[in-house]
């Protein structure tokens, strides 16, 4: 099941950064998400020790279109996390949407070696939050900024994995149709939980279509329980719609955002 109690500490370390004991060596995920850059640092035995959140428009759809910006952006974050524990970072593990092109993939992985890590593995994002949640059988799904993706255990291994577009982008987006403003508006009205249940219903097409492309993975690849991460799964409702479109139960993260990159910086080499 989910390590909240882990993730809290992840989540408390990124708001409010300190120094912690730990056990060397220090490994890091990096995560280049399409609405977000995310680094975690993990010890040697998995414990958080530090994070960073930016906000960035570097990767469309696992795709890098910034390269200069993202090893720039990540290249800060990198320095204020070295200030912040005193030491130099070198070992980083990254991630890719499943199924992406091969030429995609080193495009991300250079990003990560240009902000001076070395990149000791690649995971597929939905494996990497499965790493988290320590299942043997059942399937995870990451919604992410531009894309759903899905990673199918059967005995702790993966078996299947897929991907296609749609994300919190695309809710955004509906969000701005509806109100008439521009998508930074939108952003920040999407993530104002005031305002959820209205935003919601705005957004509800977009979750739904979100389900039944999960659906369509789950056809050839039945299972009883669907876990989601990705920050784009916030909304209170986003379970309920799931699990009526899909008709599989759906177990939801309360730290949705940080699954993936916790998982990546554990899967670091």
């Amino acid at each position: 099941m989910y390590k909240n109690s882990i993730l809290d500490e992840l989540d408390e370390l990124i708001k409010s950064p300190k120094k912690v004991e730990y056990k060397s060596p220090l490994r890091c995920g990096v995560d280049l998400g399409t609405a977000n850059i995310v680094v975690a640092v993990v010890d040697a035995d998995g414990k958080p020790v530090a994070g960073i959140v930016n906000e960035s428009k570097v990767v469309r759809d696992g795709i890098v279109v910034d390269y200069v910006g993202a090893i720039q952006n990540l290249k800060k974050m990198k320095a204020e996390l070295e200030n912040q524990l005193g030491v130099e970072l070198i070992n980083a593990a990254t991630a890719i949407p499943p199924g992406i092109l091969v030429k995609n993939a080193k495009g991300i992985v250079s990003v990560v070696e240009g902000a001076g890590f070395e990149v000791t593995n690649v995971v597929d994002e939905p494996t990497a939050a499965a790493t988290v949640i320590g299942i043997e059988n059942g399937a995870v799904v990451d919604i992410g900024g531009g894309t759903t993706g899905i990673s199918v255990l059967e005995n702790k291994e993966v078996i299947y994995t897929a991907d296609e577009p749609t994300g919190g982008t695309h809710m955004t987006l509906a969000v701005a149709g509806h109100y008439g403003v521009n998508k930074a508006e939108a952003e920040i009205m999407k993530k104002d939980k005031k305002h959820q249940s209205d935003i919601f219903a705005i957004v509800k097409p977009v979750v739904e279509k979100m389900s039944t492309i999960v659906k369509g993975f789950l056809e050839n690849h039945p299972t009883d329980t669907v876990y989601v991460v990705g920050g784009a799964s916030l909304f209170d409702e986003f379970e309920e719609t799931f699990n009526k479109v899909t008709g599989v139960e759906c177990i939801k993260a309360e730290k949705a955002l940080l699954v993936t990159p916790y998982g990546i910086a554990l899967n670091c080499k």
